[in-house]
This record gives C-alpha cells, sequence and structure tokens, in this order.
C-alpha cells in the first residue's frame, strides 16, 4: 500500500514567496487501485505525482511506499523499482539507440543478470505490443509508441505502481486511446496499482476511482459518478465534465428522465433508445 500521512510540500523561492503545492495530504493507495488524479492547473498533481517515487520529499509528514518510507535514502533504490513513472514527453525518457536497449537501461543499472534482462525485455516488449520494432530507433516511432516503450521500461524493472503524469497529453486520440487501454490491460491482467493524472476528463471516466485536487488539498475523491454529479463545484474548479456528461444533464433539465452522470455513449443511446 501507498500512504500519504499528511503530507505538506513547500517550493522555497529565492526572490518569490514560498509556494504550498500540497498541504497536509492524507491518502492511502491500495493494491490493484486505478486511479485518475485531475485538478487544475496549479493544483498540485504532478507534486503529488513526484512523491509516489521519492523525487520529490515532503516538507512535512510521510510518504510509505509498501512500508518503506521516501526519506529513508538508503531505501530509494527499492521504491524506485516498485514505483514504476511516465512522464508527459517520452523524448525526455528514452535514453538509447533501439527501443530494446532503452527498456534494458534500468536493468543494466541495478546489475541484473544478461539471461534475466533479456527475458523481461522480451515480456515487456510483448505487453505492449512492441516486439516487432525492438530494433527500431526510438526516434523514429510516433508519440504513442514512444509512450508505449517508457511503460515497457517500467514495467521490466517489475514495478508494483505505475504513476503517469499526463502520458497522453502530446499524442492524437489514436495514441491516447492505445495507451489507456495498455495501462487497462496491465492493471486488469496484472494487478498493476494505476495512478494516472490527466487533464482529460473523458479519459477519466475509464477509472475506478478519480482524485481531484485543488490548491493542494483533496477536495473531491469517488467513483466517476459520483464525481461527475457535482458539475457547479467542477465548474468552481475550472474543471469540465466530459462531453456526454454534459448532453446529459442538459437533457434532464429539458425535462427527459436521462440520468444527469451518465459517463459513456453507450448508456446514453440506450437511455434514448426508451423514447423512440
Amino acid at each position: 500500500m501507498i500512504k500519504f500521512d499528511h503530507v505538506t510540500h513547500i517550493y522555497h523561492g529565492e526572490r518569490e514567496s514560498d509556494i504550498v503545492s500540497l498541504s497536509s495530504i492524507d491518502l492511502n493507495i491500495h493494491n490493484g487501485d486505478f486511479i485518475a488524479v485531475i485538478g487544475a492547473n496549479g493544483s498540485g498533481k504532478s507534486t503529488l505525482a513526484k512523491h509516489l517515487n521519492g523525487l520529490l520529499l515532503p516538507s512535512k509528514g510521510d510518504v510509505i511506499i509498501d512500508n518503506y518510507n521516501t526519506k529513508d535514502r538508503e531505501k530509494i533504490w527499492e521504491i524506485r523499482k516498485k514505483v514504476g513513472m511516465v512522464f508527459q514527453n517520452p523524448d525526455n525518457q528514452l535514453v538509447a539507440t533501439t527501443v530494446e536497449d532503452d527498456i534494458a537501461f534500468g536493468l543494466e543499472n541495478v546489475g541484473m543478470e544478461e539471461h534475466e534482462m533479456k527475458r523481461r525485455v522480451e515480456w515487456a516488449l510483448d505487453i505492449v505490443g512492441m516486439l516487432d520494432l525492438r530494433s527500431s530507433e526510438p526516434h523514429l516511432l510516433s508519440g504513442g509508441q514512444k509512450q508505449k516503450v517508457v511503460i515497457a521500461g517500467a514495467l521490466a524493472m517489475n514495478t508494483s505502481y505505475l504513476v503517469l503524469d499526463e502520458p497522453t497529453s502530446m499524442l492524437d486520440p489514436k495514441g491516447r486511446k492505445e495507451v489507456l487501454d495498455i495501462i487497462k490491460k496491465l492493471n486488469r491482467e496484472g494487478n498493476i496499482t494505476i495512478i494516472y493524472i490527466t487533464h482529460f476528463m473523458s479519459e477519466a471516466v475509464e477509472f475506478n476511482k478519480i482524485i481531484v485536487l485543488d490548491k493542494g488539498k483533496i477536495v473531491l475523491s469517488g467513483s466517476p459518478k459520483t464525481i461527475f454529479l457535482q458539475a457547479d463545484l467542477l465548474g468552481n474548479l475550472s474543471l469540465e465534465l466530459p462531453q456526454i456528461t454534459r448532453l446529459a444533464k442538459l437533457l434532464s433539465e429539458h425535462g427527459l428522465d436521462i440520468p444527469p452522470n451518465i459517463l459513456n455513449e453507450e448508456e446514453m443511446i440506450e437511455k434514448l433508445c426508451l423514447y423512440i
């Protein structure tokens, strides 16, 4: 389990005032959770993500990863083997000249034996559907393919938790769907815990639980249907409803017996068919 215990993070400015990015956060993330984190720019999403594997340390409070405190620097490699990170721009995480060498990079750094390293690289490539591109040069790949390589690199480390910080914001709709399909599969079939930061509400509805941040605090937490029923509050936080949910809310306000928190097209079609 991952536990945030009264975590506060303060960025200390040399010329400007200190900025409190997280404020007394309490959060438990359990094995197998499938969580989306949303919030307006500056709400603390990326700061929270960087605490999950010790890239940032709390100014106050503690972050515990499977009984390891991120402040214990002797355990930082164990923590980072457990928690894989995927960032917004895959080009910033690709370091080698071929796909398979890039995935092996982390394994080489922990001194893994060659036969086990090859087995893990092939296994990870197979999961993300990139076996046929193992010898390709990463810079020649599409944005979606690059993110798959980065995800495979994290998986090869035998990661228990995968943290993705707006991994699809630079991708086209096809690439976004491919990445989302992979992490769904990892959670469903591999029981890998997913913490997924996004500004796409259409992505957030796919998760079992949504956490909403505002000014460094958790202001909402619950299922997508519960969260997107809070239209006025989300609007005050500069967050939009998913397009299909906005339509459902509008139809409901005009007298149709349509739940105002419909999350997908299939559910909408089912309800509208009752009027045919």
